[in-house]
């Protein structure tokens, strides 16, 4: 029991630091300061944990391999994110200037 909580914590603290890198990196698809956290945050989960799940112990057999999958999760999630929010602010802006138009 104990070391899978260490392995969930080093995962999210791991993907959390690594979104705010990835922010840093990619400055125009950052997500603010929790954005990237919480994103960096999911990924880091997810890549840490569930590659670690279905892999089983030749994915991630040490704190040093968690470490390092979360940090690919985080730095992969945010991007994304960003990505993903940037193409909706883009369509709600054609959509506002359709409805505005030259009419």
């Amino acid at each position: 029991m104990g070391a899978q909580l260490v392995s969930w914590l080093v995962s999210l603290v791991t993907g959390g630091v690594c979104g705010n890198i990835a922010g840093g990196l990619f400055k125009d698809l950052s997500v603010g300061l929790l954005g990237n956290t919480v994103a960096g945050i999911v990924g880091g989960v997810l890549c840490g944990q569930l590659l670690k799940s279905v892999l089983g112990s030749v994915a991630a057999s040490g704190v040093s391999d968690n470490v390092g999958w979360s940090g690919v999760g985080g730095i992969a999630m945010m991007p994304l994110v960003g990505f993903v929010k940037n193409a909706r602010a883009k369509k709600r802006t054609m959509i506002a200037l359709w409805l505005v138009g030259p009419w």
